[in-house]
C-alpha cells in the first residue's frame, strides 16, 4: 500500500506551467470533434450545415428569400443570401473589431442569444460560423449592407486582411461565406454533390418561403447523373411535397397524405413561441420513416418534439376509437400507430435547446407538451372531418396492434419448423417439388376427401392437408386455445412460414394456399372459418395474394353421354335449359369431396386447366368495413349476428337444407 503513494521521484514534476490556456480559436482546432462531432466525412459536411443554417435563420425570420449555395473545385464552398447582411460596425465590447470579425473569430457571439434579432433560429451557441472558420485553409466573408460591400479575408480562424471597404454595390444585400475545409483537420475528404444538393433540397422543403440555387462545377460530379449541375429549387407545398417525392407512389392506408401546419399555444406572456408543420401517410408496406427538424436543424435521434408528435397521434387515435364504441382502440400503443408511418415534422421554437453542438436531439422540455397539444387539436379535426377515412386508419392500426399481441403471445412458444420434412404433421401428403414456385397446398375437410384428393393430385406440384371438420373460430376463442388447438397448429407447420414474431413469408412453402371444402352450407361455414384464421393470424398471406378458394361443384348434369357440373342452384336452372327439351335429366347432388370420384375431383376442380380460382383478397380502402364485418359476423358477441340475420333476412330466396 506504500508504494501506492510513494510515486516516483525520477518522474517529472506537474506544476502551473504545465497548465495551457486555449485562446480564440485554438481549442476548436485542437478538439473539432467537441464542436463538429470528429474529423471524418460526416464533420466536414456538418461546416456546410452550419453556414447554410446560418442563412436559413435569415430566411425563416423573414428578411431573405433566396440563397444561393456554389460548390466549385479546390473543396471551395459558397453561401450567399439575401438577408440583412452580418453587421459591420465596430462592436461596442471590442472597439478596435468590427461585429463581423466578432463574430467569425469569437466563440458564443452573435445575435441569437436574446431572440430580439431572431425569434426562431437553428443557431444557439454563437459557435457556428467561428467553428467553420477556425477548420478552414481559406475563409472569406462578404457583407452587402447600406449599398455598400464589405470584406475580409481569414485563414484557419485568424484574419488575413483587416475588414475592406470594396466600394459601393447596387442591386444586392446580405452575406457570402466562402471557405474551403482545413486539409490538416479532414485529410483528403472533399464535399460529396449529392450530398450537399440533399442538404439544400431539404432545408428547401422545410420553409415554404425560400428559394434556394444550386450550383456544382460539372467536373466535380464525376459521372453522377442524379446531382443536377444547377438547380432552382422551391416547394410552395412545403413538407407533403417532400414526402410524396419519398413516398414515390407506394401504396398508402389512405389516399391522400395529411399535412397542415399551426401556431404554438402562446407564451403566458401572450408572446408567440413558435410554429409547427407536419406531413404524415401510412403505408400498407415498408419501412417506417420519420424525419423531425427543429428550427430547419436535422434531429435524427429525435427528442422532445418527437415524442410529443407520437403521443398526439396516440391519444387522438385512441380518443376516436373510444368515439366509435371500438373497444378493441384501447389496446393500441405508439408502435402500432407510427410502425407504418412516413412523416416529416418540423418544429419552430424559440430557444430550443439541443444534445451537442451538432444538435442531434432536442432536448427543451417544453417542445413535447406544446407539439402534443398543438398536432393533437388537428388530429382530432381531421378525424372527424372523414369518418370513413378516419375508420379505416383504425382499423389498420388495431391489425398491428393484435399482430404485437400475437408476436409476444407467441415468443415464448415453440414452433416447430416446416422447414424441415421430418417433422411435417403426418396427415399431410406433401408435394415432391421442394421450390415454393408453382407449387400449392389444399386445404381438405376431413380424410373422406383427403383421400380422394390425394387420388386426384399432382403429386409433383400438389400436395393435400385433410383437417378435422370445423376448425377454431380465432375471432372468438382466446389466445391459449388457439395455441393448443391441433388443427391449426399442423397448418401452420405444413406452411412453413410461422405466424407472429416468427412470421417470413420467404419460407413459405407453397406458392399458393387453397382453401378447398364441400359445396354446400357446412363447406362454405369451414372455408369461412379458415378465411378468417388467415386474415386475423396470417394476414401478409391474403396481402401478397397466396390464400384461394376451390369451386368444386354441387350438381352433375347427365344427358346421355353428356355430362355437366353447376356450381350452384342457380347455375343448375341456367344449365337445364341447355338440354333438348323432352330428354331424360338425371341431376346428381354430391354429398361431399369425398364421394366425388378422383377423376371426377381432379376434372372439375383440381386441374389448373379446367378449374376455377376464387382469389381472397382484403381492399385496402375497405378495411374498416372489413373488420367490422369479420368482427359482426365472426366475434363473442352473438348479438351482432342475429341483428345481421334480422337486417337481412329478407335477401334469403331460396333455404336448401
Amino acid at each position: 500500500m506504500s508504494d501506492l503513494f510513494a510515486g516516483n521521484a525520477a518522474e517529472q514534476k506537474y506544476s502551473a506551467k504545465d497548465i495551457e490556456v486555449l485562446e480564440g480559436l485554438e481549442p476548436v482546432r485542437r478538439r473539432p470533434g467537441m464542436y463538429i462531432g470528429g474529423t471524418d466525412e460526416n464533420a466536414l459536411h456538418h461546416l456546410a450545415s452550419e453556414i447554410l443554417d446560418n442563412a436559413m435563420d435569415e430566411a425563416v425570420a423573414g428578411h431573405a428569400s433566396l440563397i444561393e449555395v456554389t460548390l466549385a473545385p479546390g473543396n471551395c464552398l459558397t453561401v450567399r443570401d439575401n438577408g440583412r447582411g452580418i453587421p459591420v460596425d465596430p462592436h461596442p465590447k471590442f472597439k478596435n473589431k468590427s461585429a463581423l470579425e466578432v463574430i467569425l473569430t469569437t466563440l458564443h457571439s452573435g445575435a441569437k442569444f436574446s431572440g430580439k434579432a431572431y425569434a426562431t433560429s437553428g443557431g444557439l451557441h454563437g459557435v457556428g460560423s467561428s467553428v467553420v472558420n477556425a477548420l478552414s485553409s481559406s475563409f472569406t466573408a462578404e457583407v452587402a449592407l447600406d449599398k455598400r460591400l464589405w470584406r475580409q479575408d481569414y485563414a484557419r480562424g485568424t484574419p488575413k486582411t483587416k475588414l475592406i471597404d470594396a466600394g459601393p454595390i447596387q442591386n444586392r444585400r446580405g452575406t457570402t461565406i466562402r471557405f474551403v475545409p482545413d486539409s490538416e483537420i479532414f485529410g483528403d475528404k472533399h464535399f460529396v454533390p449529392a450530398r450537399l444538393y440533399r442538404l439544400c433540397r431539404s432545408k428547401a422543403y422545410l420553409f415554404r418561403g425560400v428559394r434556394i440555387k444550386w450550383s456544382v462545377d460539372a467536373a466535380l460530379l464525376k459521372g453522377d447523373s442524379e446531382t443536377p449541375a444547377s438547380a432552382e429549387l422551391h416547394f410552395p407545398g412545403g413538407l407533403r411535397d417532400s414526402l410524396q417525392a419519398e413516398l414515390n407512389g407506394s401504396p398508402l392506408v389512405l389516399p391522400a397524405i395529411w399535412a397542415g401546419e399551426a401556431n404554438l399555444p402562446n407564451a403566458p406572456d401572450g408572446a408567440t413561441q413558435g410554429k409547427l408543420e407536419w406531413a404524415c401517410a401510412w403505408m400498407e408496406r415498408g419501412e417506417a420513416m420519420l424525419d423531425t427538424y427543429c428550427n430547419t436543424v436535422p434531429t435524427p435521434l429525435g427528442g422532445t418534439h418527437e415524442a410529443g408528435f407520437r403521443s398526439a397521434l396516440l391519444k387522438g387515435l385512441r380518443a376516436w376509437a373510444e368515439s366509435r364504441g371500438n373497444k378493441r382502440g384501447a389496446q393500441i400503443i405508439g408502435e402500432d400507430v407510427t410502425g407504418a408511418l412516413a412523416a416529416k415534422f418540423s418544429l419552430f421554437v424559440r430557444d430550443p435547446q439541443f444534445q451537442g453542438q451538432t444538435k442531434e436531439k432536442l432536448t427543451s422540455p417544453e417542445a413535447g407538451k406544446l407539439t402534443e397539444v398543438s398536432l393533437r387539436d388537428r388530429f382530432d379535426h381531421f378525424l372527424a372531418g372523414d369518418p370513413q377515412a378516419a375508420d379505416n386508419l383504425l382499423a389498420f392500426v388495431i391489425d398491428r396492434a393484435e399482430e404485437r399481441i400475437r408476436r409476444k403471445e407467441s415468443k415464448d412458444t415453440a414452433r416447430k419448423s416446416a422447414t424441415r420434412r421430418l417433422r411435417l404433421p403426418g396427415k399431410l401428403a406433401d408435394c415432391v417439388r421442394e421450390n415454393a414456385e408453382g407449387t400449392e397446398i389444399f386445404l381438405v375437410e376431413g380424410d373422406s376427401a383427403g383421400g380422394s384428393a390425394k387420388q386426384a393430385r399432382d403429386r409433383n406440384t400438389q400436395a393435400i392437408l385433410p383437417l378435422r371438420g370445423k376448425i377454431l373460430n380465432v375471432a372468438s376463442a382466446s389466445a391459449d386455445k388457439l395455441r393448443q388447438n391441433q388443427e391449426l397448429k399442423d397448418l401452420i407447420e405444413a406452411l412453413g412460414c410461422g405466424v407472429g414474431n416468427s412470421f417470413n413469408l420467404a419460407t413459405l412453402r407453397y406458392e399458393r394456399v387453397i382453401i378447398m371444402t364441400d359445396a354446400d352450407v357446412d363447406g362454405a361455414h369451414i372455408a369461412s372459418l379458415l378465411m378468417t384464421f388467415f386474415y386475423r393470424e396470417l394476414p401478409e398471406l391474403i396481402r401478397h395474394g397466396h390464400i384461394y378458394l376451390a369451386q368444386p361443384p354441387l350438381f352433375r348434369l347427365t344427358q346421355g353421354a353428356k355430362s355437366v357440373y353447376a356450381m350452384d342452384d342457380a347455375a343448375r336452372e341456367k344449365l337445364l335449359k341447355t338440354f333438348k327439351p323432352g330428354a331424360k335429366i338425371e341431376v346428381s347432388r354430391f354429398k361431399g369431396l369425398g364421394e366425388m370420384p378422383p377423376a371426377m375431383l381432379k376434372d372439375t376442380t383440381m386441374d389448373p386447366k379446367k378449374r376455377i380460382l376464387l382469389r381472397i383478397i382484403a381492399n385496402p380502402e375497405s378495411r374498416a368495413f372489413t373488420a367490422e364485418r369479420v368482427e359482426c359476423l365472426m366475434g363473442k358477441r352473438p348479438e351482432l349476428r342475429f341483428q345481421f340475420i334480422q337486417e337481412n333476412a329478407r335477401s334469403v330466396q331460396e333455404l336448401d337444407i
